[in-house]
This record gives structure tokens, sequence and C-alpha cells, in this order.
């Protein structure tokens, strides 16, 4: 059973407008909504994040993934190439993704926010909840079996929390029904590169791979 962390404060009551949106449409429908989102995403000048990127990264990833990772936002390879996690922090995750016997191509891959925050300081509230239809919408449309929220910024975003990573990782949550397991983010574990912080991370995908077998 999922027993989420005492005093989370997870976003269960209710339903979004895009999950309400999404229900009953047919693949093809899915697939032109996405299409459609990933468009607007691409184009979107809604907050002053896009006047310094070179590109917004969408996400990328198996859009029938029963697993989706969301991070924080774009780092400058990111804003480069338009893919999310292909620096240091990305190789690093990719090695994870394959320690749980998968490939990167069989998740998902996105960011709460979608353009490069400057010098990549943390995103601003502001700039999250003006990027967050794009994500709510997304998740919606994915429809994973578990999330996995990489690093604080993720997590308290989905969790509607102001609880740390180090009190949110190793216990399961919801975010709209959804598991949602928050660990450190790669770049984190980069910069903090212990055995027990290493050990921590092994831990919580461990969690996330046990789920997975049995759902």
């Amino acid at each position: 059973p999922l027993t989420p962390a005492p005093a989370t404060i997870g976003v269960e009551a209710g339903l979004f407008s895009a999950q309400a949106e999404v229900a009953g449409l047919s693949a093809k429908e899915k697939e032109e909504q996405w299409l459609a989102l990933q468009g607007r995403c691409e184009k979107c000048t809604r907050c002053p994040l896009h006047r310094s990127r070179t590109r917004a990264v969408f996400g990328e990833g198996d859009q029938q993934a029963r697993l989706v990772f969301v991070g924080e936002g774009p780092g400058a390879e990111e804003d480069r190439t338009g893919r999310p996690f292909v620096g240091r922090a990305g190789q690093l995750l990719d090695r994870i993704i394959a320690a749980m016997g998968m490939r990167r191509q069989e998740v998902y891959i996105c960011n709460v926010v979608k353009c490069r925050p400057p010098g990549n300081r943390t995103p601003s509230e502001e700039e999250i909840h003006t990027c967050w239809p794009y994500l709510e919408e997304q998740l919606a449309l994915l429809s994973p079996k578990v999330i996995v929220a990489l690093g604080g910024p993720a997590a308290k975003t989905l969790l509607k929390t102001n609880l740390g990573i180090m009190s949110l990782r190793g216990h399961w949550h919801r975010y709209q029904g959804v598991p949602v397991m928050p660990t450190y983010h790669p770049a984190f574990v980069l910069r903090q590169y212990t055995p027990a912080i290493r050990g921590e991370v092994w831990s919580d995908m461990q969690l996330v791979v046990k789920f997975l077998k049995e759902a």
C-alpha cells in the first residue's frame, strides 16, 4: 500500500481541468492535443524566461510511458539542444534509469519550467505558476503509473507543499491519484557525490521499481 509521509500535503481533491479535458479522448485526439500543446509551449512568451532562451524544452520520451521523471528546469545544454537532461546531470539520470532495468526511451522526462532560468538559478514562484499549465496538461495526457520528482522545486510544485526534499524523499505521495516518489536531483547528487546520497537515491528508485513490477 502507498502510505504518504506524515504532514505531506498532496493534490488529491477534485480534477484539474486538464484531466477533465483529456478524459474520453481517442488516441488520435490525444496526439493532436499533444502536438498543439507542444507548439504552444515552444512559442510561449508568457513569462520573461522566453527572452533569454535559445529553445523551449518541452520534454522527451515515450508518450505511453508508465514512468515520468519531472525535473526543475533546463540547463545550458538543454537550452542549446531543446532536449531535457542531456548534460552531466542527464548522463547520471540515464545511468539511474539503466540501473532500474529500463532505457531512457521507455520513460518520459520533462521539467516544471520549460525555459532555462538565467545562470541555472532556481525558477521563481511566478515562473513556476506561469509555466504550470503546460506540465499539468502534459501529465494529464501522459497518464503515468508513477511520477518521480527530481529535486525540491519539482516535488514542491507537484505536491503543493513547503516541505523540503529531505523530508519528502523516501516516502510515497500522490498527485491527482498518481503515486509520486520525490528524490534528489541528479545535479545535487553530482555536487554531493557521497555513498550516503547515492544510496538514498537508489533506495528511492528501488521503491519505484517494486511498485511498477506489482502494478
